[in-house]
């Protein structure tokens, strides 16, 4: 199965079933293998309320292959690199199956924003904070880039 069979039917499964509430996919017009995503901040985490865009850029052996994944929108998270997006995730590494769909890997990834794993970070600021068991100062930082970053102004 080629990447493009496989995206064209999820694509058609995601329209079947419609849009999960945290997630919208969207796919560029002129290259399937170019997508965006929209994750909602998870309920009672610092994230709340925010709205978080996605990179995804899928490989020509997906789904054999993972697809890579960044965030758009800075997010201040210990497995998440606050300037360049990365994100530590083992499914989009060692953990991958071809199981997964791109609306599954976004879920996980917001399921990560609420359960951070503070001992391998790719922002070591966050890590700290969290390792040091210092949840105010990590919430309140993550709060403060999500309203200025990630909250629609009105």
């Amino acid at each position: 199965m080629t990447a493009h069979t496989r995206l064209a039917k999820e694509i058609k499964e995601y329209s079947r079933l419609g849009a999960a509430s945290d997630v919208l996919l969207q796919v560029d017009e002129s290259n399937i293998l170019l997508w965006r995503a929209f994750v909602k901040g998870p309920a009672d985490t610092p994230f709340e309320g925010g709205t978080f865009e996605l990179a995804l850029n899928v490989p020509e052996h997906y789904p054999l292959q993972p697809p890579s994944v960044r965030f758009r929108t800075k997010v201040f998270h210990p497995n998440f690199h606050f300037k360049t997006g990365e994100i530590c995730l083992d499914i989009l590494k060692h953990a991958w199956s071809p199981a997964w769909t791109l609306q599954a890997v976004c879920q996980a990834i917001v399921t990560l924003m609420g359960d951070a794993a503070p001992d391998s970070p790719l922002n070591c600021d966050a890590g700290n904070l969290l390792r040091a068991n210092d949840w105010r100062g990590y919430n309140s930082l993550a709060r403060m880039y999500t309203l200025e970053l990630a909250m629609a102004r009105k």
